[in-house]
């Protein structure tokens, strides 16, 4: 019979070579899997209808990226300090920030995360709501069925129309504060110029919003 020595240092050294053999097994028992398992693509049944902007089919800016907990703070509807000359009820956009603050008077405002337009589509001035829609019906401006034509040319309002919940019209621009089947859009710059808020957000600010009320949207 071996010494007890001999058997210990025999037995380690099989037990070693039998895990090594077990994982080696799991490896390629899992690579075996991986390779089988085929994730199905994202398919739309008309993306025109509920993907206008192109963001799940590649239409997203490259600099778009997963929010981290500060950045989505900072996006949520809170009221803050804010100094102004402007009248209550009139709403502040500023794009870079993406932010929008409707101003409740006594240097205090209501502050917003919002989507604005992504680069080429942005713009800035002085304008009034002219009209205010619960679940608005969506056409697209001419200059948007120029640059895709094959957006419908009607889309009736519901929790699928890329308007979402509540529009606030501004002027007789093409522009409008609206809400949105797409909340990650929210605080990203890959609009067609509108102002996009979550749905949540929207019906907040329709609630609070007259028809002429003051808007100033700044670069």
């Amino acid at each position: 019979m071996p010494p007890a020595d001999t058997l210990t240092e025999r037995f380690g050294r099989d037990g070693n070579e039998m895990r090594l053999r077990t994982w080696k097994w799991l490896a390629s028992l899992v690579a075996g899997l991986v390779a089988t398992v085929t994730l199905p693509a994202i398919t739309l049944a008309n993306p025109a209808l509920t993907d206008p902007d192109g963001r799940l089919l590649g239409g997203a800016p490259e600099n778009v990226k997963v929010k981290g907990l500060f950045e989505i703070l900072a996006l949520r509807r809170q009221e803050v300090g804010f100094e102004t000359k402007e009248k209550p009820g009139t709403i502040i956009v500023f794009t870079a920030q993406r932010k929008l603050y409707y101003v409740l008077g006594n240097n205090r405002a209501i502050q917003y995360g919002v989507g604005v337009g992504r680069d080429g589509f942005t713009w800035n001035g002085i304008h009034t709501v002219s009209a205010k829609r619960e679940w608005p019906d969506w056409r697209p401006p001419p200059e948007m069925l120029k640059r895709q034509p094959g957006l419908p040319r009607h889309m009736k309002g519901g929790p699928g129309n890329p308007l979402g919940a509540r529009a606030m019209y501004i002027g007789s621009t093409i522009y409008r504060i609206h809400g949105t089947h797409d909340p990650d859009s929210v605080g990203e710059a890959d609009s067609s110029g509108c102002i996009r808020l979550t749905n949540d957000d929207v019906i907040d600010l329709y609630n609070r919003v007259k028809v002429g009320a003051k808007v100033i949207v700044v670069k």
